[in-house]
């Protein structure tokens, strides 16, 4: 069984921790917080975050880079970043995606 409040603050820390101008997805974040199968609960823990907090949930991303629908801030906020957008729309994955390797939270 999972202990949200511990999984919550895992996935804050870590979403805390991406550099402006990188992306991570949901299944990133779920992996890097110890629940591999729980990306779907980290999309419902950032959409919920209270917007005072000013938490870069922008920097997170579906697998394929695409952002969340009908959040057109997002976009705007990544490029503001120097992040790379694909004629698709998607995020450059290659160019854009955090490598978490030296990271704190690794």
């Amino acid at each position: 069984m999972i202990d949200i409040q511990s999984f919550k603050k895992e996935v804050y820390a870590i979403v805390g921790a991406i550099p402006r101008g990188k992306v991570v997805t949901y299944g990133q974040i779920a992996w890097l917080a110890g629940y591999p199968n729980h990306s779907r609960l980290v999309g419902h823990i950032l959409k919920n975050t209270r917007p005072e907090l000013h938490f870069p949930c922008h920097r997170v991303v579906n697998s394929q880079g695409r952002t969340v629908p009908h959040w057109q801030e997002q976009r705007e906020l990544l490029e503001t970043e120097g992040v790379i957008f694909r004629g698709n729309g998607c995020v450059d994955m290659h160019l854009c995606q955090w490598d978490f390797g030296d990271s704190p939270i690794h």
